[in-house]
């Protein structure tokens, strides 16, 4: 006779379901193993964190903690290179970096370029050139 299987281990807490917090991250672990994006942040609580990083750890995804406060974390992961990268310009809280250290953390979490340009030039005071024109939606 089969040995019956196990399809879902209980003794395994999930990730809160509030705010979509286990989907989203199941979604970025499924994006960075397809190579859609290199670099991921998720702001977790500590219980959320305990939860996750086992995860990360099991599938030898580089990883590392920002503390935000008593309650909160944010959790970099992703490719070995972007993760060095990150964890080199993220030594403060995130609003607290200069224009150039936002624009490259935001460049490596894959937002759109051309916002993280349009960011960059207001964040350095350089402001918006008149004639700079809006991309077509």
């Amino acid at each position: 006779m089969a040995e019956s299987v196990t399809l879902i281990d209980e003794s395994v807490q999930p990730l809160s379901t509030r705010g979509g917090c286990a989907e989203l991250f199941h979604h970025n672990i499924y994006e960075y193993g397809r190579g859609v994006r290199g670099l991921f942040l998720m702001t977790l609580s500590r219980r959320e964190l305990e939860l996750t990083l086992g995860k990360l750890e099991r599938q030898g995804i580089h990883h590392f903690v920002q503390e935000l406060n008593q309650f909160k974390v944010n959790l970099f992961f992703g490719r070995p290179a972007y993760v060095a990268v990150a964890r080199s310009i993220v030594t403060r809280p995130l609003n607290a970096l200069t224009a150039e250290e936002d624009f490259m953390l935001g460049t490596l979490l894959g937002y759109d370029r051309e916002q993280q340009c349009r960011r960059f030039l207001t964040r350095s005071g350089r402001g918006m050139p008149e004639d700079l024109p809006q991309a077509a939606e």
